[in-house]
């Protein structure tokens, strides 16, 4: 391994899994996304030229490659890596897929701190209302990598996304400080990260079968409830057509829609915790 980059001091696998593990699907004509366990990463374009939206769970990245290729044949090599977050679950496979790609990374700047080694996330808050995986969520990792030897860089300001024409992200932070969203208005497709996800993703049943319901983000790894609350309502006022969440399954029409009106106007029972270490109380 690049002894300039590494990733996470408590890096593991982690063994977990859904329904959906190993499975790739085409969202439309230029947009993949492909189930790493209990993740979901992105693959945005053609052949000729495609982007990389996060890097999959702890020891990935060679199974990302082998995605990457099947999508786009034996040379498949992305224009640049964007990532929404640093969670562990989105950054699992950066370090392998950089040293074999050697390709630029973006990230929002106040991602920046758990992305170079500098500042570890909140441990994950296992006292939170919530199912199984909320209980366990100790054991998963939150040290940060370190890729500031890699191409790292800041998310232009004007919105716009490197290597992702038609594409702007939305800045949707809560569940990490920096975390963002992509947006594309021509078919109005949102890759939303762990913003909005389609599963309950504090229930170990819940995501191991896919239950689709839309939901706020990961309960034991959100700390700011407040910003959480106000990012869902930036990405509803996008009037999304598709949904590409983190955690969970596409969803698109009238079930999004109506998903999406239910957890605005309910958030703070369908989303927020009635405890937690990262809960002020409800109103």
């Amino acid at each position: 391994m690049d002894m300039n980059m590494r990733q996470s001091e408590d890096n593991k696998f982690i063994p977990m899994t859904s329904v959906s593990s190993g499975m790739i699907k085409q969202v439309c004509p230029d947009v993949y996304y492909y189930t790493n366990q209990i993740v979901n990463f992105a693959l945005v374009g053609t052949a000729d030229h495609w982007v990389l939206v996060d890097a999959g769970m702890p020891k990935s990245s060679q199974e990302i490659m082998d995605v990457a290729k099947g999508v786009f044949g034996t040379l498949a090599r992305p224009a640049a890596i964007v990532l929404t977050h640093g969670h562990f679950d989105h950054v699992g496979g950066l370090v392998g897929l950089l040293e074999a790609w050697r390709v630029p990374v973006y990230a929002h700047p106040l991602e920046f701190p758990f992305l170079t080694g500098q500042q570890a996330y909140p441990e994950p808050d296992t006292t939170v209302e919530g199912g199984l995986n909320a209980k366990i969520s100790s054991y998963f990792p939150h040290e940060p990598i370190d890729i500031s030897q890699a191409r790292l860089l800041p998310l232009p300001a004007d919105g716009t996304v490197p290597a992702m024409p038609g594409w702007h992200w939305v800045f949707t932070p809560g569940h990490s400080p920096g975390h963002v969203s992509l947006f594309r208005e021509a078919d109005r497709v949102l890759i939303s990260g762990d913003a909005v996800i389609t599963v309950k993703q504090d229930s170990l049943y819940k995501v191991l079968v896919q239950k689709e319901e839309v939901q706020g983000p990961p309960r034991y790894l959100t700390t700011d409830w407040n910003a959480a609350y106000e990012s869902v309502k930036k990405l509803h006022a996008l009037q999304p057509q598709i949904i590409v969440p983190g955690h969970g399954q596409v969803m698109h029409g009238a079930a999004l829609e109506e998903g999406l009106h239910q957890l605005v106007t309910n958030f703070a029972t369908i989303a927020v915790p009635e405890y937690g270490r990262f809960v002020k109380g409800k109103d």
